[in-house]
Protein backbone atom coordinates (compact mmCIF):
# COMPACT_ATOMS: atom_id res chain seq x y z
CA UNK A 1 0.00 0.00 0.00
CA UNK A 2 1.12 3.58 -0.62
CA UNK A 3 1.04 5.50 2.65
CA UNK A 4 1.31 9.26 3.08
CA UNK A 5 2.27 11.12 6.24
CA UNK A 6 1.51 14.85 5.84
CA UNK A 7 2.71 17.65 8.07
CA UNK A 8 0.08 18.75 10.58
CA UNK A 9 -1.19 22.27 9.93
CA UNK A 10 -3.54 22.82 12.87
CA UNK A 11 -2.52 25.71 15.14
CA UNK A 12 0.67 24.79 17.04
CA UNK A 13 0.26 21.09 16.26
CA UNK A 14 3.80 19.72 16.27
CA UNK A 15 3.03 16.01 16.45
CA UNK A 16 3.43 13.78 13.41
CA UNK A 17 1.44 10.71 12.41
CA UNK A 18 4.30 8.21 12.56
CA UNK A 19 7.85 8.08 13.95
CA UNK A 20 10.77 6.95 11.77
CA UNK A 21 10.72 3.64 13.65
CA UNK A 22 7.05 3.16 12.72
CA UNK A 23 7.80 4.03 9.10
CA UNK A 24 10.58 1.44 9.09
CA UNK A 25 8.10 -1.24 10.18
CA UNK A 26 5.63 -0.29 7.45
CA UNK A 27 8.37 -0.48 4.83
CA UNK A 28 9.59 -3.80 6.27
CA UNK A 29 6.09 -5.12 5.57
CA UNK A 30 6.49 -4.16 1.91
CA UNK A 31 4.64 -0.86 1.86
CA UNK A 32 5.74 2.44 0.32
CA UNK A 33 5.80 5.46 2.61
CA UNK A 34 5.94 9.12 1.61
CA UNK A 35 6.56 11.75 4.28
CA UNK A 36 6.03 15.44 3.69
CA UNK A 37 9.12 17.61 4.05
CA UNK A 38 9.70 18.62 7.72
CA UNK A 39 6.59 16.71 8.89
CA UNK A 40 8.47 15.30 11.86
CA UNK A 41 10.56 18.35 12.65
CA UNK A 42 8.29 19.64 15.40
CA UNK A 43 8.51 16.28 17.19
CA UNK A 44 12.28 16.10 16.88
CA UNK A 45 12.47 13.79 13.83
CA UNK A 46 14.40 15.00 10.79
CA UNK A 47 13.78 14.20 7.13
CA UNK A 48 17.11 12.34 7.18
CA UNK A 49 15.79 9.95 9.85
CA UNK A 50 12.77 9.13 7.70
CA UNK A 51 14.99 8.63 4.66
CA UNK A 52 17.19 6.23 6.67
CA UNK A 53 14.01 4.37 7.63
CA UNK A 54 13.26 3.92 3.90
CA UNK A 55 10.70 6.67 3.29
CA UNK A 56 10.64 9.12 0.42
CA UNK A 57 10.27 12.84 1.14
CA UNK A 58 7.73 14.93 -0.76
CA UNK A 59 7.88 18.73 -0.84
CA UNK A 60 4.24 19.65 -0.24
CA UNK A 61 1.08 18.52 1.49
CA UNK A 62 -0.66 18.43 -1.90
CA UNK A 63 1.90 15.92 -3.20
CA UNK A 64 1.48 13.75 -0.13
CA UNK A 65 -2.31 13.53 -0.35
CA UNK A 66 -2.22 13.05 -4.12
CA UNK A 67 -0.01 9.95 -4.08
CA UNK A 68 -1.29 8.15 -0.98
CA UNK A 69 -3.84 5.35 -0.74
CA UNK A 70 -3.81 5.70 3.06
CA UNK A 71 -3.13 8.90 4.99
CA UNK A 72 -1.86 8.53 8.56
CA UNK A 73 -2.25 11.72 10.61
CA UNK A 74 -2.64 12.93 14.16
CA UNK A 75 -5.43 15.50 13.99
CA UNK A 76 -8.49 15.77 11.79
CA UNK A 77 -8.10 17.47 8.41
CA UNK A 78 -8.85 21.18 8.61
CA UNK A 79 -10.43 23.35 5.90
CA UNK A 80 -7.36 23.77 3.62
CA UNK A 81 -7.04 19.96 3.52
CA UNK A 82 -10.65 19.15 2.66
CA UNK A 83 -10.13 19.51 -1.07
CA UNK A 84 -7.04 17.27 -0.95
CA UNK A 85 -8.88 14.20 0.31
CA UNK A 86 -9.73 11.82 -2.55
CA UNK A 87 -12.62 9.45 -3.16
CA UNK A 88 -11.68 5.96 -1.98
CA UNK A 89 -8.74 7.21 0.07
CA UNK A 90 -8.34 5.80 3.59
CA UNK A 91 -7.76 8.33 6.39
CA UNK A 92 -6.54 7.03 9.75
CA UNK A 93 -6.45 9.77 12.41
CA UNK A 94 -8.36 11.45 15.23
CA UNK A 95 -11.59 12.92 13.83
CA UNK A 96 -14.04 13.76 16.67
CA UNK A 97 -16.80 14.12 14.08
CA UNK A 98 -19.58 14.62 16.65
CA UNK A 99 -18.14 18.01 17.59
CA UNK A 100 -17.54 19.33 14.05
CA UNK A 101 -20.35 19.38 11.49
CA UNK A 102 -18.26 21.13 8.81
CA UNK A 103 -15.61 18.41 8.97
CA UNK A 104 -18.27 15.69 8.89
CA UNK A 105 -19.91 17.11 5.79
CA UNK A 106 -16.55 17.64 4.05
CA UNK A 107 -15.50 14.03 4.61
CA UNK A 108 -18.89 12.76 3.46
CA UNK A 109 -18.51 14.79 0.29
CA UNK A 110 -14.97 13.53 -0.30
CA UNK A 111 -16.01 9.89 -0.66
CA UNK A 112 -13.12 8.80 1.56
CA UNK A 113 -13.11 6.10 4.23
CA UNK A 114 -12.49 7.64 7.65
CA UNK A 115 -11.26 5.49 10.54
CA UNK A 116 -11.18 7.45 13.78
CA UNK A 117 -8.59 6.62 16.40
CA UNK A 118 -10.94 7.68 19.16
CA UNK A 119 -13.61 5.03 18.49
CA UNK A 120 -11.40 1.98 17.86
CA UNK A 121 -12.10 -0.56 20.62
CA UNK A 122 -9.46 -2.88 22.09
CA UNK A 123 -9.70 -6.67 22.49
CA UNK A 124 -10.49 -6.25 26.19
CA UNK A 125 -12.62 -3.15 25.63
CA UNK A 126 -11.44 0.39 26.18
CA UNK A 127 -10.13 2.82 23.58
CA UNK A 128 -6.50 1.85 22.93
CA UNK A 129 -5.76 4.63 20.45
CA UNK A 130 -7.24 7.32 22.67
CA UNK A 131 -5.56 6.16 25.89
CA UNK A 132 -2.00 7.41 25.23
CA UNK A 133 -3.14 10.92 24.33
CA UNK A 134 -5.63 10.90 27.20
CA UNK A 135 -2.76 10.07 29.54
CA UNK A 136 -0.77 13.01 28.17
CA UNK A 137 -3.77 15.37 28.23
CA UNK A 138 -4.69 14.41 31.79
CA UNK A 139 -1.19 15.09 33.06
CA UNK A 140 -0.88 18.27 31.00
CA UNK A 141 -4.21 19.55 32.34
CA UNK A 142 -2.71 19.91 35.80
CA UNK A 143 0.48 21.46 34.46
CA UNK A 144 -1.55 24.05 32.54
CA UNK A 145 -4.06 24.53 35.35
CA UNK A 146 -1.27 25.24 37.83
CA UNK A 147 0.21 27.75 35.39
CA UNK A 148 -3.02 29.69 34.93
CA UNK A 149 -3.72 29.77 38.65
CA UNK A 150 -0.72 32.11 38.80
CA UNK A 151 -1.72 35.74 39.26
CA UNK A 152 0.22 37.08 36.22
CA UNK A 153 -1.69 34.56 34.06
CA UNK A 154 -5.10 35.72 35.32
CA UNK A 155 -5.58 33.25 38.17
CA UNK A 156 -6.18 33.76 41.87
CA UNK A 157 -2.52 33.28 42.75
CA UNK A 158 -2.67 29.90 44.49
CA UNK A 159 0.09 27.29 44.53
CA UNK A 160 -1.46 23.86 43.95
CA UNK A 161 0.40 22.14 46.76
CA UNK A 162 0.49 25.04 49.20
CA UNK A 163 3.38 25.21 51.68
CA UNK A 164 3.72 24.32 55.37
CA UNK A 165 1.19 26.48 57.20
CA UNK A 166 -0.80 27.26 54.04
CA UNK A 167 -3.51 24.95 52.75
CA UNK A 168 -3.14 23.46 49.24
CA UNK A 169 -5.45 24.38 46.39
CA UNK A 170 -8.59 22.32 45.79
CA UNK A 171 -8.85 20.41 42.52
CA UNK A 172 -12.12 18.92 41.26
CA UNK A 173 -11.78 16.32 38.49
CA UNK A 174 -15.09 15.59 36.74
CA UNK A 175 -14.86 12.14 35.19
CA UNK A 176 -12.81 9.16 36.38
CA UNK A 177 -11.61 7.81 33.04
CA UNK A 178 -8.05 7.82 31.74
CA UNK A 179 -7.82 11.63 31.59
CA UNK A 180 -9.35 12.07 35.02
CA UNK A 181 -7.18 9.46 36.72
CA UNK A 182 -3.99 10.90 35.23
CA UNK A 183 -5.04 14.41 36.21
CA UNK A 184 -5.82 13.32 39.76
CA UNK A 185 -2.50 11.50 40.05
CA UNK A 186 -0.52 14.54 38.90
CA UNK A 187 -2.45 16.94 41.13
CA UNK A 188 -2.02 14.63 44.10
CA UNK A 189 1.70 14.38 43.42
CA UNK A 190 1.95 18.16 43.62
CA UNK A 191 0.21 18.08 47.00
CA UNK A 192 -3.21 19.43 46.01
CA UNK A 193 -6.46 18.53 47.76
CA UNK A 194 -8.12 16.44 45.02
CA UNK A 195 -11.70 15.24 44.54
CA UNK A 196 -12.59 13.06 41.55
CA UNK A 197 -16.17 12.33 40.48
CA UNK A 198 -17.73 9.61 38.37
CA UNK A 199 -21.06 7.82 37.97
CA UNK A 200 -19.45 4.36 38.05
CA UNK A 201 -19.11 2.95 41.56
CA UNK A 202 -16.59 0.28 40.43
CA UNK A 203 -14.46 3.07 38.95
CA UNK A 204 -14.65 5.08 42.17
CA UNK A 205 -13.76 1.99 44.23
CA UNK A 206 -10.72 1.34 42.05
CA UNK A 207 -9.61 4.97 42.27
CA UNK A 208 -10.00 4.92 46.06
CA UNK A 209 -7.82 1.80 46.24
CA UNK A 210 -4.94 2.99 44.06
CA UNK A 211 -4.75 6.77 44.55
CA UNK A 212 -2.80 8.60 47.27
CA UNK A 213 -4.58 9.67 50.43
CA UNK A 214 -5.09 13.25 49.24
CA UNK A 215 -7.46 12.03 46.50
CA UNK A 216 -11.11 11.66 47.54
CA UNK A 217 -13.91 10.14 45.45
CA UNK A 218 -17.42 11.53 45.00
CA UNK A 219 -20.41 10.21 43.11
CA UNK A 220 -21.03 12.50 40.15
CA UNK A 221 -24.36 14.33 40.29
CA UNK A 222 -25.38 17.91 39.65
CA UNK A 223 -26.04 18.38 43.37
CA UNK A 224 -22.63 17.07 44.42
CA UNK A 225 -20.76 19.11 41.80
CA UNK A 226 -22.62 22.26 42.88
CA UNK A 227 -21.57 21.65 46.49
CA UNK A 228 -17.91 21.43 45.44
CA UNK A 229 -17.70 24.39 43.06
CA UNK A 230 -17.65 27.29 45.57
CA UNK A 231 -14.38 25.98 47.06
CA UNK A 232 -12.82 24.61 43.86
CA UNK A 233 -9.68 26.36 42.62
CA UNK A 234 -9.05 24.16 39.56
CA UNK A 235 -11.72 22.17 37.73
CA UNK A 236 -10.68 19.50 35.21
CA UNK A 237 -13.39 18.47 32.73
CA UNK A 238 -12.61 14.92 31.62
CA UNK A 239 -15.92 13.36 30.62
CA UNK A 240 -16.12 11.14 27.52
CA UNK A 241 -18.87 9.33 25.65
CA UNK A 242 -16.95 7.54 22.86
CA UNK A 243 -17.60 9.16 19.50
CA UNK A 244 -20.40 11.36 20.81
CA UNK A 245 -20.70 14.91 22.11
CA UNK A 246 -19.60 15.38 25.69
CA UNK A 247 -22.48 16.03 28.12
CA UNK A 248 -22.66 19.55 29.57
CA UNK A 249 -22.23 18.66 33.22
CA UNK A 250 -21.18 22.15 34.32
CA UNK A 251 -23.70 24.81 33.31
CA UNK A 252 -23.19 28.56 32.95
CA UNK A 253 -25.10 29.12 36.19
CA UNK A 254 -22.82 26.68 37.99
CA UNK A 255 -19.74 28.55 36.75
CA UNK A 256 -21.00 31.63 38.57
CA UNK A 257 -20.68 29.69 41.82
CA UNK A 258 -16.90 29.51 41.42
CA UNK A 259 -14.55 32.10 42.91
CA UNK A 260 -12.97 34.70 40.67
CA UNK A 261 -9.52 33.63 39.55
CA UNK A 262 -10.32 29.93 39.68
CA UNK A 263 -9.48 27.91 36.58
CA UNK A 264 -11.27 25.40 34.33
CA UNK A 265 -9.33 23.08 32.04
CA UNK A 266 -11.91 21.44 29.76
CA UNK A 267 -10.07 18.45 28.29
CA UNK A 268 -13.38 17.24 26.82
CA UNK A 269 -13.34 20.15 24.35
CA UNK A 270 -12.35 17.76 21.52
CA UNK A 271 -15.88 16.38 21.86
CA UNK A 272 -17.51 19.77 22.40
CA UNK A 273 -16.59 20.28 26.06
CA UNK A 274 -18.37 19.34 29.28
CA UNK A 275 -18.75 22.96 30.49
CA UNK A 276 -21.52 25.05 28.97
CA UNK A 277 -19.22 28.07 28.81
CA UNK A 278 -16.40 26.26 26.96
CA UNK A 279 -15.35 26.92 23.39
CA UNK A 280 -12.20 25.67 21.69
CA UNK A 281 -9.01 27.67 22.06
CA UNK A 282 -5.47 27.25 20.71
CA UNK A 283 -1.97 26.99 22.14
CA UNK A 284 -1.22 30.49 20.85
CA UNK A 285 -4.36 31.94 22.51
CA UNK A 286 -5.28 29.36 25.15
CA UNK A 287 -7.56 31.12 27.64
CA UNK A 288 -10.52 33.42 28.09
CA UNK A 289 -12.53 34.46 31.14
CA UNK A 290 -16.22 34.01 31.92
CA UNK A 291 -17.64 35.45 35.15
CA UNK A 292 -14.11 35.83 36.46
CA UNK A 293 -13.26 32.16 35.88
CA UNK A 294 -10.30 31.41 33.61
CA UNK A 295 -11.16 28.85 30.89
CA UNK A 296 -8.45 26.79 29.18
CA UNK A 297 -9.97 24.76 26.33
CA UNK A 298 -7.17 23.91 23.91
CA UNK A 299 -8.38 21.19 21.56
CA UNK A 300 -4.99 19.54 21.05
CA UNK A 301 -3.35 19.68 24.46
CA UNK A 302 -0.82 16.87 23.76
CA UNK A 303 0.49 18.91 20.81
CA UNK A 304 2.39 21.00 23.36
CA UNK A 305 4.67 18.04 24.14
CA UNK A 306 5.04 16.53 20.65
CA UNK A 307 8.10 14.37 21.23
CA UNK A 308 6.47 12.41 24.05
CA UNK A 309 3.06 12.42 22.35
CA UNK A 310 4.26 11.20 18.95
CA UNK A 311 6.20 8.30 20.46
CA UNK A 312 3.24 7.32 22.65
CA UNK A 313 0.77 7.58 19.77
CA UNK A 314 2.88 5.53 17.34
CA UNK A 315 3.28 2.81 19.97
CA UNK A 316 -0.50 2.46 19.98
CA UNK A 317 -1.42 3.04 16.31
CA UNK A 318 1.33 1.09 14.54
CA UNK A 319 -0.18 -2.42 14.94
CA UNK A 320 -3.48 -1.13 13.52
CA UNK A 321 -1.76 0.75 10.70
CA UNK A 322 0.14 -2.43 9.74
CA UNK A 323 -3.08 -4.43 9.77
CA UNK A 324 -4.85 -1.89 7.54
CA UNK A 325 -1.93 -1.68 5.12
CA UNK A 326 -1.31 -5.43 4.96
CA UNK A 327 -4.93 -6.49 4.44
CA UNK A 328 -6.81 -3.42 3.24
CA UNK A 329 -9.35 -1.80 5.51
CA UNK A 330 -12.25 -4.16 4.75
CA UNK A 331 -10.35 -7.39 5.43
CA UNK A 332 -8.66 -5.86 8.44
CA UNK A 333 -12.03 -4.86 9.90
CA UNK A 334 -13.54 -8.28 9.16
CA UNK A 335 -10.86 -9.84 11.32
CA UNK A 336 -10.94 -7.19 14.03
CA UNK A 337 -14.38 -6.04 15.23
CA UNK A 338 -12.75 -3.44 17.47
CA UNK A 339 -11.05 -1.83 14.48
CA UNK A 340 -14.39 -1.88 12.64
CA UNK A 341 -15.78 0.29 15.46
CA UNK A 342 -13.37 2.96 14.28
CA UNK A 343 -14.96 3.22 10.84
CA UNK A 344 -17.04 6.42 11.02
CA UNK A 345 -17.57 7.33 7.34
CA UNK A 346 -17.43 5.26 4.16
CA UNK A 347 -17.99 6.63 0.66
CA UNK A 348 -20.40 9.39 1.64
CA UNK A 349 -22.26 7.49 4.38
CA UNK A 350 -22.05 7.77 8.17
CA UNK A 351 -21.35 4.35 9.66
CA UNK A 352 -21.00 5.40 13.32
CA UNK A 353 -24.32 5.89 15.09
CA UNK A 354 -23.30 8.67 17.51
CA UNK A 355 -22.02 10.82 14.62
CA UNK A 356 -25.25 10.36 12.68
CA UNK A 357 -27.27 11.30 15.75
CA UNK A 358 -25.12 14.35 16.49
CA UNK A 359 -25.92 15.93 13.12
CA UNK A 360 -29.26 14.31 12.32
CA UNK A 361 -27.82 12.38 9.37
CA UNK A 362 -28.84 8.98 7.99
CA UNK A 363 -27.08 6.12 9.78
CA UNK A 364 -25.78 3.24 7.69
CA UNK A 365 -24.45 0.37 9.81
CA UNK A 366 -21.11 -0.87 8.49
CA UNK A 367 -21.42 -3.89 6.24
CA UNK A 368 -18.32 -5.80 5.19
Amino acid sequence: MIIGIPKEIKNNENRVGMTPAGVHELIHHGHTVYVQHTAGEGSGFSDEEYIKAGASILPTIEDTYAIAEMIIKVKEPIEPEYKLVKKGQLLFTYFHFASDRELTMAMLESGATCIAYETVVGPQGGLPLLIPMSEVAGRMSIQEGARFLEKPQGGCGKLLGGVPGVKPAKVLVVGGGVVGRNAALMAAGLGADVTITDISLPTLRHIAEVMPGNVKTLYSSRHNIELELPTTDLLIGSVLIPGAKAPKLVTADMIKMMRKGSVIVDVAIDQGGCCETSHATTHSDPIYTVDGVVHYAVANIPGAVPYTSTLALTNATLPYALNLADKGWKEACKGNPGLAEGVNIVDGEVTFKAVAEAWDLPYHPLTL
